[in-house]
């Protein structure tokens, strides 16, 4: 199926997603209405276990530009949320790790 068809002829999302942002499915016991697409049902139940927008596109078999899209759809809708993506482990001062590096010595020479 062409890509335009399943974005009901939409190029861009409604927000922007990078691809490590995190979809989870709300949890509030609702179902998707009858009208939600075959790849809108695959997406809500896969994000049932947080994923990625990349992941689920790949578990898809679908483009990100897609994916992204269509989870805007379900998190405009309230079915989907998202989760931040994980922060990244700040680098030590430089400072610090030279005073290790000097304390080390000074014991190994001691």
């Amino acid at each position: 199926m062409r890509p335009y068809v399943l974005t009901g002829g939409r190029a861009r999302p409604r927000q922007r997603l990078a691809v490590e942002t995190l979809l989870e499915t709300v949890d509030d016991g609702t179902e998707l209405p009858v009208t939600a697409s075959r790849q809108e049902r695959m997406l809500y139940r896969m994000c049932r276990h947080r994923l990625s927008v990349a992941e689920s596109a790949a578990h898809l078999g679908l483009s990100v530009s897609v994916v992204t899209i269509l989870a805007c759809d379900l998190i405009d809708a309230g079915y989907l949320i998202t989760r931040s993506q994980v922060p990244k482990a700040q680098l030590p001062d430089v400072h610090i790790l030279q005073e290790v590096l000097d304390g080390l010595r000074r014991q190994l020479s001691a």
